[in-house]
């Protein structure tokens, strides 16, 4: 059978939850395939979804030369290549010991890496969370609260440059709180708002008003991630921030990174496997700790990783070099700058070849080398849960 489909059932969360049913139980295989390219509607308002074609055979009569299409541009022709086997993430996985292999999320990371952890939940109904025109409202109303105010930044505000505040009283005494009536009211109605909630888990937090939900309270600089970020970008933008910023869960934050986990988790290489491995909202990038960050492939252990700090560094000062720029205007396709684009170039450059000696020609097969290691890394996993379940029966 032969069909189309929107490009999401080869990316993300799903290709977990749909292909190994059609491998293992239906017994099926991909003979043919056309990458994500763009179709349009000659309907009124001419929408366009980005969309693949999937042509499935029985396991048995599957030939043995499949035809897979690529698009280098999603708008114009294809180039088609003839791989052994098709990955159901529509890339050749000829050189893969399980071409059938598929990214599931991990609770915890399986390259090495330092735990990546999401950043505050207030579950507040709003009353700790200020816009800056109600912060400043409200500190004329209670201006012994500005101590207990710290910037907030989710995703949006650190992508468009926007600011907003919450309310910190972790550390707040008794005696403080008893000087400041209007912050009182805050914390008796988020009470309220748990109290009222239908899930018993945010009753349960009403017990602790003056908590969030997450308390993630830096008291260092850390990397922070944006959890989503716009597809057009050829880069997901991430940058150090310090305290006194609380990150809201709207961001993924890396505390005590180094200047080669930055050059890494900003390199083309990590880049390709997000957007071949993360979820979508929309049509957006959303990255995530379990199935982007915990999963990624690292360079050999042999790798020399310090000599990408010069190189990460001279993608942080570029950036500096137009301090006045939000990152979302920094990373625009259109109105990247030259100098940080040509900085990036040279930093995926050399993390190619920590990979490969020769670099990569593409994305593909960029994603194709990924692959080809994560397989590396699991099986002996794998085989170490095998060995555990034999054990506790």
């Amino acid at each position: 059978m032969g069909f189309v489909a929107t490009n999401s059932i080869t990316q993300g969360e799903q290709v977990a939850q749909l292909w190994p049913i059609l491998f293992d139980r239906c017994k099926l295989e991909i003979s043919f395939a056309h990458r994500t390219f763009a179709w349009g509607s000659d309907a009124r308002g001419k929408a366009n979804v980005h969309v693949v074609i999937l042509g499935l055979d029985n396991c048995e009569k599957a030939p043995k030369e499949k035809r897979l299409f690529n698009y280098p541009d999603i708008r114009g022709q294809p180039e088609e290549s003839s791989p052994k086997a098709i990955s159901p993430y529509l890339f050749d996985a000829g050189d893969l010991s399980d071409p059938h292999t598929v990214i599931t999320e991990e609770s915890q990371s399986i390259n090495g890496m330092s735990k990546l952890v999401m950043g505050s939940k207030p579950i507040d109904g709003g009353h700790y969370i200020f816009s800056e025109t109600k912060r400043d409202n409200f500190l004329k109303l209670e201006p012994g609260a500005e101590t207990f105010l710290r910037p907030y930044i989710g995703a949006r505000e650190f992508l468009q440059g926007e600011k907003r505040w919450i309310l910190s009283l972790h550390n707040a005494s008794p005696e403080q709180l008893a000087h400041l009536p209007n912050v009182k009211k805050r914390i008796a109605r988020v009470r309220a708002y748990r109290e009222a909630s239908r899930s018993s888990p945010t009753r349960n937090l009403a017990e602790t008003p003056r908590l969030y939900h997450l308390n993630v309270i830096p008291e260092k600089p850390f990397l922070f991630i944006p959890r989503v970020s716009s597809q057009r970008r050829e880069y997901l933008p991430i940058g150090w921030l310090e305290p006194p910023i609380i990150p809201s869960d709207a961001a993924l934050i890396l505390e005590n990174a180094t200047l080669t986990d930055f050059a890494l988790l900003i390199s083309a290489m990590h880049n390709a496997w997000l957007r071949q491995i993360g979820g979508r909202l929309k049509s957006d990038y959303r990255y995530s700790a379990g199935s982007v960050y915990n999963t990624f492939p690292m360079p050999p252990a042999t790798a020399k990783l310090e000599k990408l700090e010069p190189l990460a560094q001279a993608v942080l000062d570029a950036r500096a070099a137009h301090s006045g720029s939000t990152p979302a205007n920094l990373y625009d396709p259109d109105l990247m700058p030259g100098d940080l684009h040509q900085a990036h170039k040279n930093l995926d450059r050399a993390v190619d070849r920590l990979y490969r000696r020769g670099g990569f020609a593409s994305e593909h097969e960029r994603i194709g080398h990924l692959f080809e290691r994560y397989e590396k890394v699991r099986s002996p996993l794998e085989a170490g849960k095998r060995k555990t379940r034999r054990r506790r029966r």
